[in-house]
């Protein structure tokens, strides 16, 4: 699969390649990693990374702009995203051909070419494996700031190697990617720095959240909230994992309330919680999931499905 994909990436002139909307570290890393990749051992192709660009992943790279004529003959390639309806882009299905690139559940098996690998740690981890392939049949070379880009998408979705995704793989593929010369003091202080205000809300969440007798909490946070700590409904995402440190808590929800919709960041310590995702518009991992959801009642409804949930774990 991995030489496929190679072989099609040396097919083709013009690269696009995008990932999944609201972008955490693995979905910046495995898109701008590749796109740096490819740029660096086919130097004459012309490779974009599009969506929409959030300002606090800045400090790992920024977005390129597209528009619908550069679909046209172009390789759509599309990192870290298990379904279509998280993809963060308008006009994909107008390139030549797509690759899908993901370790989240094969539940929507979209694009001509799927390489889908739910053992890895990170898609991140996966463009390291493609590298790799590339080394060995191609005479590929990595760029510091490729290693950089995979070495941030490792650590995010690991939670800093904490979580049981981090294998003995993905232990040696960092031992690799630190082989770079990137300041890695300097990035894990700007992936995981937090502010005055940030601190504050979690405070707020210790103290405000709800938990039930089988270990599944909840908490809302609605706009007067972000407001009073002058918190953006974006930068929550930093604070999704702090309930983990309760003890007693099972599974818990977060529902951060945006301009157009409510936010949910689901989170577990053992049920499955991304099919409870999918029921509304979301997914990800079977521990770690996002949705939305339109009203507060919808919220309540979420709730009781996480309980059940917890209740029979």
């Amino acid at each position: 699969m991995k030489r496929q994909i190679i072989d099609t990436i040396e097919k083709y002139d013009k690269i696009i390649i995008h990932r999944h909307v609201r972008p955490d570290p693995d979905a910046y890393g495995s898109q701008v990693g590749l796109k740096e990749l490819i740029k660096t051992n086919y130097p004459e192709k012309k490779v974009y990374a599009a969506g929409a660009h959030d300002e606090m992943l800045s400090y790992l790279a920024e977005q390129d702009a597209v528009d619908k004529a550069d679909y046209e003959g172009a390789l759509v390639i599309i990192t870290d995203t298990g379904n279509t309806e998280r993809i963060d882009a308008e006009f994909y299905k107008e390139g030549a051909y797509i690759l899908k690139i993901d370790h989240h559940p094969n539940v929507d098996p979209y694009g001509d070419v799927r390489w889908v690998d739910t053992e890895s740690s990170s898609t991140s981890e996966m463009i390291y494996l493609l590298f790799e392939e590339g080394r060995e049949n191609y005479r590929w070379k990595m760029s510091d700031a490729c290693a950089r880009l995979l070495f941030a998408g490792i650590v995010g979705d690991t939670g800093r190697f904490l979580f049981p995704s981090a294998t003995v793989r993905t232990f040696e593929i960092a031992s690799g990617l630190i082989k770079h010369d990137f300041d890695r003091t300097k990035l894990f202080a700007e992936m995981y720095e937090e502010d005055r205000r940030l601190l504050h809300l979690k405070g707020y969440m210790y103290q405000n959240f709800t938990i039930d007798e089988h270990g599944a909490a909840f908490i809302k946070i609605d706009k007067s909230i972000l407001k009073q700590f002058d918190v953006t409904a974006s930068e929550t995402s930093q604070l999704v994992g702090s309930l983990g440190d309760v003890k007693g808590i099972c599974a818990w929800v977060i529902f951060v309330e945006e301009e157009d919709q409510i936010r949910v960041r689901l989170r577990s310590k053992g049920p499955i919680i991304n099919q409870l995702a999918a029921e509304y518009d979301g997914g990800g991992h079977p521990l770690a999931s996002g949705a939305s959801i339109y009203s507060w009642e919808k919220a309540d409804e979420v709730i009781g499905k996480l309980k059940k949930l917890c209740a029979v774990y």
